[in-house]
């Protein structure tokens, strides 16, 4: 076994345990950090497999920026945990069988991919692009539309955190920009007149004069 098997191994079990931790850490924040850490090791195996753009990618857009906004958007929601989660063992042995299943299909469609075979020459001219040229060549030519159609799932999602973020709660503070813009002086100024008054300085009382003729 050489040194890229051996490390291929160390990164796919390490895969694999934070994958197991996201969906059974108690905690939403701690779920977060072990998605990071499997988001890591997966920008390894890319990194072993010469794919350096899928690795930096994942490394500056996963974990630099979409992980970050979701610990905010966590902490944000303030999500109860603890009623989500109730019923989770009952239901495990039926949710194992179906991610089973899930994962036959897949290793059905994709075992194609993994045999090995000959790989395809590149022209000269080809070779001198580089790596990371020819793959934008070929996503904005030939996956143009899976591209397009991956943008607008994006969108999509954008706008359901965003409506996640603007419901109603008791103990949330949100201004209305319709009412604002209605608000008059007289709504929130309001002129009284109240009557003068004068205080008076405080009278010493009188000394006593049976004390000042003792």
């Amino acid at each position: 076994m050489d040194i890229t098997t051996a490390l291929f191994y160390v990164f796919a079990a390490v895969l694999l345990g934070a994958a197991f931790r996201v969906i059974t850490a108690r905690s939403t924040v701690h779920a977060a950090l072990f998605l990071i850490l499997a988001f890591f090791n997966a920008s390894c195996i890319w990194m072993l497999l010469k794919a350096e753009f899928l690795a930096i990618a994942l490394v500056l857009v996963y974990i630099g920026a979409v992980m970050v906004l979701f610990l905010f958007v966590v902490m944000m929601l303030d999500i109860n945990t603890d009623g989500m989660r109730q019923g989770f063992w009952k239901h495990l042995p039926l949710a194992g069988l179906v991610g089973a299943f899930i994962a036959l299909e897949m290793a059905a469609i994709l075992m194609g991919g993994f045999r090995l075979g000959q790989a395809p020459e590149l022209s000269p001219a080809a070779a001198q692009l580089g790596n990371s040229k020819l793959l934008g060549i070929a996503i904005y030519t030939q996956y143009l539309y899976p591209l397009q159609i991956a943008a607008v799932l994006l969108l999509v999602a954008i706008i359901a955190a965003i409506a996640l973020t603007l419901r109603q709660r008791k103990d949330s503070r949100s201004q209305d920009p319709s009412q604002q813009v209605k608000v008059k002086k007289a709504d929130r100024l309001r002129v009284l007149k109240i009557a003068p008054t004068v205080e008076l300085p405080p009278v010493e009382p009188a000394a006593d004069n049976n004390k000042g003729a003792a």
